[in-house]
């Protein structure tokens, strides 16, 4: 093996934002082109309530919490008008190229998430062959422990069988590189409005050929 193992994130990282599916949202909702007008990180001026959540002063759960809120939803029944039915539009295809990429040089590839299950239960999970071609899946809402704590990052190097030190961990929110980097991991911060660059980022934190 040539290089670091690959640890990612998954929504933002991999899957689309619920904020790129604002359009989906407002169809499967029945409202009209503009309802959903929160934009979080590709607009954070105009919406306070993602500066909360930016703050710390809130958690990512609490803030889709309020967001589904709005609708009488709780948050599983509002990702559901956002993520269904489930597809590789739904995927960030520069990163599962790089999933490719890195399993094709024998690289381990892991996802440690917080929300998975929690936001789209295991029937929609089960739609995409990329969960059976990672090497190990911890969801903070399967064990409990969710990020930055170190034990969630514990959990996912020892599914891994890798050092913290030889993996590259990919996340779209600064609390949680920082907890990566407490642990020893090599962070990556992943920037939704520049996805693109910010996967060439990640591959040659990799150093793939």
């Amino acid at each position: 093996m040539s290089g670091p193992h690959l640890l990612l994130d998954f929504g933002g990282v991999v899957l689309l934002t619920p904020f790129e599916l604002r359009d989906r949202g407002e169809r499967s909702l029945g409202l009209k082109p503009g309802c959903l007008s929160w934009q979080g990180p590709f607009d954070p001026d105009t919406d306070p309530l993602w500066q909360v959540f930016q703050a710390g002063h809130i958690t990512e759960r609490q803030y889709w919490a309020a967001r589904s809120a709005e609708f009488d939803l709780d948050t599983k029944g509002f990702m559901r008008h956002l993520y269904d039915p489930p597809g590789p539009d739904l995927l960030r295809s520069e990163m599962v190229a790089l999933i490719d990429r890195a399993r094709s040089d024998e690289r381990k590839v892991g996802i440690l998430t917080n929300d998975l299950r929690a936001f789209h239960g295991p029937e929609w999970m089960a739609a995409f062959p990329l969960f059976d071609a990672v090497d190990t899946l911890v969801d903070g809402s399967v064990t409990g422990v969710l990020k930055p704590h170190p034990e969630a990052f514990h959990k996912a190097l020892a599914g891994l069988g890798c050092d913290p030190a030889d993996t590259v961990f990919v996340d779209d929110q600064a609390v949680n590189l920082s907890g990566a980097e407490a642990v020893g991991l090599i962070p990556v911060f992943f920037d939704v409005t520049r996805p693109v660059e910010s996967a060439a980022v990640a591959a040659a934190a990799l150093s793939l050929p």
